[in-house]
């Protein structure tokens, strides 16, 4: 299981302290949270984010574009130096041809569902995309309550690729901790995104991503 902190738990004042911390402690990516106010209720981070952080961090930056009309986007964020760029099916009539941008600027492409949007919303653009993140909340905001719902969604997910012999890692994202990881890891998740229990809870940010990587075996 790979783990990602989000940048969105983190102090936005330290930022490359706290993401120097958590590479330190054992993450394998960088999680960040993209947000316009209106594809949904919180404003967050732009593509000078991206670029600020690139230089402080080697390991892949996950950028997750919460934004309307993401394809406008997808230049300045390949420019500023993401490693994959996560689009939500919801956000675009064009999402196929959003897939492609992406991959066209030499970014990795990944999908994103909704806890209410069924997984035939995507399932065109399975054989093209290099992830998939199931949301285990509804967007917007950190610290939210897992949906256990979703487990079943992420199990149906891997069962489809497994059939049909597609190479996509399957991300879950909202309300990570080491009480929920281990249904998504059962299921098939390969990426689990962790802000608040990884940056706000309990014990150092290397001991909470161990205690995921511990709950998710």
């Amino acid at each position: 299981m790979k783990i990602a902190p989000s940048i969105l738990s983190a102090d936005f004042a330290n930022m490359a302290r706290d993401i120097r911390t958590v590479q330190e402690g054992g993450a394998d990516m960088i999680h960040v949270d993209v947000m316009d106010g209106h594809f949904v209720p919180n404003l967050t981070f732009g593509p000078g984010m991206v670029a600020a952080i690139r230089p402080v961090t080697s390991l892949p930056l996950d950028v997750h574009m919460m934004v309307d009309d993401p394809e406008q986007w997808i230049p300045a964020f390949a420019k500023a130096g993401a490693d994959t760029m996560l689009i939500h099916v919801e956000a675009t009539p064009h999402i196929y041809r959003a897939m492609q941008l992406i991959k066209e600027h030499g970014v990795k492409a990944g999908v994103v569902l909704n806890p209410g949007t069924s997984l035939a919303a995507i399932e065109e653009v399975l054989p093209i995309v290099d992830q998939v993140l199931i949301m285990t909340v509804n967007p917007g905001f950190g610290g939210q309550a897992f949906l256990p719902a979703m487990a079943d969604k992420v199990a149906r997910l891997a069962k489809m690729r497994a059939a049909r012999d597609w190479h996509f890692a399957i991300e879950v994202d909202g309300g990570i901790s080491d009480q929920t990881i281990a249904s998504v890891a059962k299921a098939g998740a390969d990426i689990c995104v962790a802000g608040s229990y990884v940056y706000a809870e309990g014990d150092s940010p290397a001991q909470q991503i161990n205690k995921l990587r511990v709950a998710a075996q």
